[in-house]
């Protein structure tokens, strides 16, 4: 399928109208809805527009015509597909991301990672409990999401936990930012293997722990060798 595009104008009209007073300042940024439709699509389930467009919109939007609400519509589903669409062809995938307030040269990461975490939860499905033996592999994956996010952070002085001095986190956040891209396809990858009908075939042999030696005699573990290839890289 070839990934559907978007002009500059209809992005920028995209950007314009969340940010008008027809939703009261309740609709989410471009960064946000970016992030937050990536793990809409590329999650363990299909989630309808139903559910996902009341958080992206909020709950009472004063449209001034109908055919405001069909601009608005036609523009999402676009954005929607075009996040689709570049996730499945493997294409360069190009974030959008804004300043911070306080340093405007400075990319914020925390909206967009934050956003991309709230996708993550609006299904019915829970990522970890899907994942099942995989779980340990998303969750270091996602880990990239609660740092850049300042969630790490924020639990782990919540709960008195030892965390990094300035220098490690620093350190931490810009190789976070520089593996996003990667995670964020790697973990699209996963789901989309995990939710092939080749993975719901029944077993017709015991199966083999992840840490037991690989059946084809390689001398390594399951996970290393020939079971590695659903495995969030």
């Amino acid at each position: 399928m070839e990934t559907p595009m978007m002009t500059d104008q209809e992005i920028d009209q995209l950007e314009n109208l969340l940010a008008s007073d027809v939703f009261k300042g309740e609709a989410m940024t471009l960064d946000y809805l970016q992030g937050f439709l990536c793990a809409v699509v590329s999650g363990p389930e299909t989630i309808s527009p139903g559910v996902w467009l009341p958080a992206v919109l909020g709950e009472s939007p004063a449209y001034e015509s109908r055919e405001q609400v069909q601009e608005v519509m036609d523009l999402l589903m676009k954005f929607y597909n075009n996040i689709a669409g570049t996730l499945l062809n493997d294409d360069d995938f190009e974030l959008v991301l804004y300043g911070m307030e306080e340093n405007p040269d400075e990319l914020d990461y925390a909206a967009w990672c934050e956003a991309y975490v709230y996708g993550s939860q609006i299904g019915e499905i829970n990522w970890l409990e899907a994942a099942g033996e995989y779980a340990p592999d998303l969750s270091e994956k996602m880990e990239v999401f609660f740092l850049l996010s300042g969630m790490l952070k924020e639990d782990a002085l919540k709960h008195k936990e030892p965390w990094l001095s300035k220098k490690e986190e620093e350190k931490a956040i810009v190789m976070a930012q520089e593996d996003l891209i990667e995670t964020i396809n790697d973990i699209y990858r996963f789901w989309q293997m995990q939710r092939s009908p080749q993975n719901t075939v029944k077993r017709e042999s015991p199966k083999v722990g992840r840490n037991d030696p690989c059946p084809c005699g390689s001398g390594k573990k399951f996970k290393q060798c020939c079971g590695k290839e659903p495995v969030l890289h």
